[in-house]
């Protein structure tokens, strides 16, 4: 039997998110918590039944949550709600696309997603609420700290550590064995 689960944030990267919980299959999405003026809409179907404030009462009924709130101008929100949720007592699963390579060898932490098609390789270390996107490489020996974002087709050397709360913007290659916090906006690597 499938659990049921709660979904924070129902934009962009909550689409996605959906898409490879129903191709995992491993929970019922159960709705999806929003904004309270969007209380009572759906999103590819899923109903949006609460807002924040009611994550406390939510939990007598549900067990499971996972925040579907996208990473690119700034992760605060989905700190906070990763932490709101582990406060109150919520299990954060790691979601993995099935169309996703994870090696035997790799771990990923609570709150973690993986999407389509994305690699990680031997002795990869993923940490807690993270995003891995589409054909994303996270290659052998690499640490992606905590709350971090890797976007779309970036390539992520051997060795490489990628500290905490960092954005790797799509198509980025880092460079082996070096020690990176993300890049601005104007591709500048910063250190």
């Amino acid at each position: 039997m499938k659990n049921d689960i709660l979904l924070l944030g129902g934009g962009g990267h909550c689409h996605c998110v959906i898409d490879i919980i129903e191709k995992e299959n491993k929970f019922n999405i159960a709705g999806i918590i929003d904004k309270k003026e969007l209380v009572g809409t759906r999103v590819l179907g899923y109903d949006i039944i609460g807002c924040d404030d009611d994550l406390e009462q939510l939990f007598d009924k549900y067990k499971y949550a996972f925040i579907t709130l996208g990473h690119i101008r700034s992760n605060s929100l989905r700190i906070k709600l990763f932490n709101k949720l582990k406060d109150i007592g919520y299990s954060i699963p790691t979601i993995i696309s099935p169309l996703a390579y994870i090696s035997q060898y790799a771990s990923i932490e609570e709150g973690t997603v993986v999407h389509h098609h994305a690699l990680v390789n031997t002795n990869a270390k993923i940490g807690k609420n993270c995003i891995i996107n589409s054909k994303a490489l996270v290659e052998h020996d690499v640490v992606v700290e905590d709350n971090t974002h890797i976007s779309t087709s970036a390539v992520i050397n051997g060795g490489v550590v990628v500290k905490e709360n960092s954005f790797i913007g799509s198509g980025t290659i880092v460079k082996e064995y070096i020690e990176v916090s993300g890049f601005n906006k104007a591709g500048e690597l910063l250190k």
